[in-house]
């Protein structure tokens, strides 16, 4: 029997480029046990990209630094050091900002443990909730995915969606 939990997806419009406060630096911090979750990141692209193919949408692309800015958060709430939320995704949102001007970006989280596909059932979670689904079937080109692991065996996942500025 596995554990899981969901918030509400959090989405964001170019709204907030106008905070002018520097991003604090953030060091993601790597534990031993991860050494297999890049492809459970990759799983979980692919499981999302499949349900948007079902929905006659276009795949996202998977962006490398969307993604470290999503395991900076499931680590951070992987240790504790922040709750399992979306706190913090104004500063994600900005460290975006700097590798990609977007013009909306949205955030989905997942918590579960016990669960033999852990990543099915982060997006299997995803799917039957309306504020992340929507998140999933939005209007959105790029993606990033973060999943750690802590030393009790919970999963944490962050999925950030960008849709590009296009000036």
């Amino acid at each position: 029997m596995g554990i899981a939990l969901l918030l509400g997806g959090c989405t964001f419009l170019a709204e907030i480029n106008s905070i002018g406060k520097p991003l604090p630096q953030v060091t993601p911090i790597v534990t031993p046990n991860n050494s297999n979750l890049a492809q459970l990141e990759l799983s979980v692209h692919q499981q999302v990209n499949n349900y948007r193919a079902s929905k006659n949408l276009p795949p996202l692309k998977l962006d490398p630094q969307i993604s470290e800015q999503c395991r900076i958060h499931s680590q951070l709430m992987a240790n504790g050091q922040v709750p399992f939320g979306h706190g913090g995704s104004k500063a994600r949102f900005q460290a975006v900002r700097q590798v990609v001007r977007w013009q909306e970006i949205a955030e989905n989280v997942a918590f579960n443990s016990g669960y033999v596909d852990p990543g099915k059932q982060a997006v299997k979670g995803w799917i039957e909730s309306p504020g992340h689904q929507r998140n999933m079937v939005g209007n959105y080109e790029l993606t990033g995915v973060g999943i750690v692991r802590n030393a009790k065996g919970e999963y944490y996942f962050t999925q950030i969606f960008v849709r590009k500025a296009w000036l």
